[in-house]
C-alpha cells in the first residue's frame, strides 16, 4: 500500500513526469481522454514547475487543455509552491507562475513579485505589474508606485490603469506631479489618456482647478495647451462627474478645436467616463 501511494509522488517528480510528457506529446495516438484526465488528477505539488513548464510546449491540443486544468489545480492547492516558481530562472516558468498567481489573485504573491519590477525583462516586468494590478490589495497597488518612471510604456500604462480602476489614492499626487509639471506632455496619446484617466477618478473636486486650467486657460498671448491634452483633460473631468466639473466642460462646448470638442460633448453624456 505505501508503495502505491508513493507512485504519485514518484510521477510528480520533474525528471519523471518531463519524461512522461514527452512521450505522450511525440506519441503517434495519444492516450484516451480518460486515461489524460486520471493521469494528471495524480499529479502532487512538486509537478507544478514541470507543469507550467510544458504549457507552451506541448503540441497536442488535449494534453494542453489538461495540463491547464492540472496547472489551475495544483496553483491552488499550492500556493507556497507557485509562489516559490515566480523566481523561477526557467523564463516560461516564471511568467506563468506570476500570470497564475494574478488570475488567483494571490496576496502571498506580493511579497515575491516586487522582485520582478526591477528585471530588465519587460515581459516578465509587465507580467508581474498586471498580477499586481490582478491581486489589488494595498500593498499590491503601492508595489505599482515604484513603476510609475519605468523605461517601459506599457509598464507605466499598466501601473496607471490600476490606479483608476481600484481608486489607489495614494499615487494621486504623483500622478498630479505628472500634469502640471508638464511630464505627460510628451507622452503618447495613450499614456496621456491612461494619466488623465487614473487623476479624474481619484481627485474629485480637488482636482478640477488644474484640469479647468488645462482645458479652458490661456497662457502668453492667448496661447492654449495642445488639443490633445486639452480632450484628455476634457475626459478626466468627465470621469469626476460633479457640477463643478461639468460647469468646466461647459465652458468648452464651443470650442474651436474639433478633437477637443468631441471630448467634451463624449465627457458630458450620462454614458460618458464619468457618467456625469
Amino acid at each position: 500500500r505505501p508503495r502505491l501511494l508513493s507512485l504519485a509522488d514518484r510521477l510528480s517528480e520533474p525528471e519523471a513526469l518531463t519524461q512522461l510528457l514527452q512521450s505522450i506529446d511525440e506519441s503517434v495516438e495519444p492516450p484516451p481522454q480518460a486515461a489524460l484526465n486520471a493521469l494528471f488528477d495524480q499529479l502532487r505539488g512538486p509537478a507544478l514547475g514541470t507543469v507550467l513548464q510544458w504549457l507552451n510546449k506541448t503540441t497536442d491540443a488535449r494534453v494542453r487543455a489538461q495540463l491547464e486544468s492540472a496547472a489551475a489545480r495544483l496553483a491552488e492547492s499550492n500556493t507556497s509552491e507557485l509562489v516559490r516558481l515566480i523566481g523561477s530562472s526557467t523564463r516560461d516558468v516564471a511568467i506563468e507562475a506570476v500570470r497564475r498567481s494574478g488570475a488567483m489573485k494571490a496576496a502571498a504573491a506580493v511579497t515575491a513579485l516586487p522582485r520582478l519590477l526591477v528585471q530588465p525583462d519587460a515581459e516578465l516586468k509587465l507580467a508581474a505589474v498586471q498580477a499586481l494590478a490582478e491581486i489589488a490589495t494595498p500593498g499590491a497597488l503601492q508595489q505599482l508606485e515604484k513603476v510609475l518612471d519605468d523605461p517601459s510604456r506599457d509598464v507605466r500604462v499598466s501601473a496607471l490603469k490600476a490606479f483608476a480602476t481600484k481608486l489607489h489614492r495614494p499615487a494621486l499626487t504623483r500622478v498630479e506631479v505628472m500634469i502640471v509639471k508638464g511630464k505627460v506632455n510628451s507622452a503618447d496619446l495613450t499614456e496621456k489618456m491612461a494619466v488623465f484617466e487614473a487623476f479624474g477618478s481619484m481627485c474629485g473636486d480637488a482636482g478640477v482647478a488644474v484640469l479647468d486650467g488645462l482645458l479652458n486657460g490661456k497662457g502668453l498671448f492667448g496661447k492654449r495647451e495642445d488639443p490633445e491634452l486639452r480632450a484628455c483633460a476634457a475626459m478626466a473631468l468627465g470621469r469626476i462627474g460633479t457640477a463643478t466639473a461639468s460647469a468646466s466642460l461647459v465652458r468648452a462646448l464651443g470650442d474651436k478645436e474639433i478633437l477637443v470638442r468631441n471630448a467634451v460633448n463624449r465627457a458630458m453624456r450620462p454614458s460618458g467616463p464619468g457618467g456625469s
